[in-house]
């Protein structure tokens, strides 16, 4: 009796936390208070946003001080793929109407997170978001998608070649668009087309060595941004 009311108790949670995630896909209310509490910007504030998933996530929870006393807002949330992000690209983004935008997506579609998605997908929703922040005179910097040799928590998909073939995608588009394209990818890559085991604790994620190598390649892009020397 017990064993059948702790798998009822269980069957009741596991419901819940689905009917949640169903309600909220994109998990748009994630920042919903924080976005309230940030506001509008200052008169003369460049902010810049950077939207994105774990990686974006975990820069925050590395490293800080990058972020400090800085007009750098992060929007990343864990494990999301490229329409999770095209959803919550409104409030997240276009509402806290930074100057700058830096989008760093598409491993987690690769990785099927939300399931099958093609190369053409990923580069389709970051042209929306790219067109949609153009739109509300947003400058976009579109990010190279970081090296991955194998995913810890999907095996087997050969990730490698499918990034460095996104990667050209989205550098295409961004050249003959006018907009800024950054490449963490080459400085990051071993020779198996991985990510460099001394910048990560898993092969995907970097770790604070790692955002250390991407800092400046953003920061100069953000000046890029803004029309700063």
């Amino acid at each position: 009796m017990k064993k059948l009311k702790l798998a009822f108790t269980l069957f009741l949670t596991l419901f819940a936390v689905s009917l949640s995630y169903a309600q909220d896909w994109s998990n748009t209310a994630r920042f919903k208070d924080a976005n309230a509490k940030v506001g509008i910007p200052a008169a003369g504030e460049n902010r810049v946003v950077f939207m994105g998933n774990s990686i974006t996530e975990g820069w925050i929870n590395n490293r800080p001080e990058f972020f400090t006393g800085k007009s750098y807002v992060n929007r990343g949330i864990s494990g999301q793929t490229t329409p999770q992000m095209l959803v919550r690209f409104r409030p997240d983004v276009i509402n806290l109407k930074p100057a700058v935008v830096i989008i760093l997506a598409g491993t987690n579609d690769i990785a099927g997170n939300t399931g099958p998605s093609t190369l053409e997908m990923i580069l389709d929703n970051l042209i929306s978001m790219a067109e949609l922040a153009k739109a509300n005179k947003i400058k976009v910097v579109l990010s190279s998608v970081l090296p991955v040799f194998d995913y810890p928590w999907k095996p087997g998909l050969n990730p490698a070649d499918k990034i460095i073939a996104l990667n050209l995608m989205i550098k295409n588009y961004a050249d003959k668009n006018g907009i800024i394209y950054v490449d963490y990818f080459t400085p990051m890559v071993d020779d198996r087309k991985g990510l460099k085991k001394e910048l990560s604790g898993d092969g995907v994620h970097p770790n604070a060595d790692g955002y250390k190598i991407m800092e400046p390649i953003a920061e100069e892009a953000i000046k890029k941004a803004l029309g700063k020397k």
